[in-house]
């Protein structure tokens, strides 16, 4: 056989198992659960940017890809465990899992090595302590919510919720190697966000939660119990989300933001609860108001810390300027905003 002949032959070989493996890509993709991850990375980023010190370009961008990493890591092994209950649902039916594009050991695999990598390069890029955070957000979501508060709790969504608020933690972590009051203040915001929103998601899904045995609340308490809950929930997370207004790290543009986008909420959360059980307009209203309720506050906290960022690119940041310390009467070293060692030199993001 000649050289030509047998490397014609070889390519032929090689070739369907090459085009399955790019055919495969969309759906590692989907396992990451690339919505719910482009959501972490940007409030994440919101976290970043308004913390006193900045990171420079490379550690920045190094950050963001580990954080993004992360979130889809906790996406792929969510999706691994919950492979069961995904295949009775219509709505995840056809995850990459359930319906055979992707077997359970492949996910698995795929998940551990993301997760690792996204804490190491995290730990690389900035430092131990946003390393830890994302370490920790990923193992509350996939051991703590996954594993066991989703299957056996109505107070699942609350409770792992916490997983899903952290990334403006550990952006701002990023950033500075420490914790702050303005990041614990998204958190809660998040935090609280997060029960209407699947709430309002289930409320017309609770007969598939029911199937798959699932213990979301509407399953177990009713719609009228639901309904009451999104409407608490609702009427908490309005004054919350003022706060960053209120505390001074968010200016005019955040607060008319969050002042109408609040009232909105309240609004259509009302709607819910007076809403007759046929209706699933109204909890389907809510829960797509509520993806863009979060990116608002973020993108109007965002706009309002952007020009503060790109004039701390020319001038050294002084911590005791920080809105919560000038305005509080705290001392610089108690905020602890004071660079690190080894975060000295860093520029921005």
């Amino acid at each position: 056989m000649s050289t030509k002949t047998t490397a014609l032959v070889v390519t032929r070989l090689t070739l369907p198992s090459r085009s399955r493996s790019v055919t495969r890509i969309p759906d590692f993709v989907a396992l990451m659960k690339p919505r719910v991850m482009l959501l972490a990375v940007f409030t994440a980023l919101v976290g970043i940017v308004i913390a006193p010190m900045h990171l420079d370009l490379l550690n920045g961008c190094a950050a963001v890809l580990g954080i993004a990493c992360g979130a889809g890591a906790a996406g792929v092994l969510n999706m691994w465990y919950d492979a069961d209950i995904d295949a009775v649902m219509a709505r995840t039916a056809m995850r990459p899992i359930p319906r055979g594009a992707i077997t359970r050991a492949q996910a698995l695999a795929f998940g551990l090595v993301l997760a690792c990598t996204a804490v190491a390069l995290l730990g690389a890029a900035t430092n131990l302590v946003a390393a830890a955070l994302l370490a920790f957000a990923i193992l509350f979501y996939v051991v703590a919510y996954t594993m066991w508060l989703k299957r056996r709790t109505p107070q699942n969504i609350v409770i792992g919720g916490a997983a899903g608020a952290l990334p403006p933690v550990i952006g701002w972590a990023a950033a500075t190697g420490d914790i702050g009051v303005e990041p614990l203040i998204l958190f809660l915001i998040i935090f609280l966000w997060t029960p209407p929103h699947f709430w309002a998601l289930s409320l017309n899904r609770a007969a598939e939660y029911g199937r798959a045995g699932v213990p979301m609340l509407p399953v177990v308490a009713g719609r009228a119990a639901t309904t009451r809950q999104i409407l608490a929930y609702a009427l908490l997370l309005a004054p919350i989300s003022m706060l960053p207004w209120a505390l001074g790290f968010a200016g005019t543009i955040y607060g008319v933001v969050a002042l109408a986008s609040g009232t909105v909420f309240v609004v259509l959360a009302l709607r819910v609860h007076r809403s007759a059980p046929t209706d699933r307009r109204a909890a389907h209203r809510l829960f797509a108001f509520s993806i863009l309720y979060l990116f608002a506050l973020f993108a109007a906290l965002l706009a309002d810390n952007y020009g503060n960022r790109i004039s701390s690119t020319l001038t050294p940041t002084d911590p005791s300027s920080h809105p919560i310390a000038a305005t509080s009467g705290i001392s610089p070293q108690a905020t602890k905003h004071e660079p690190r060692p080894h975060n000295r030199g860093v520029e921005e993001v």
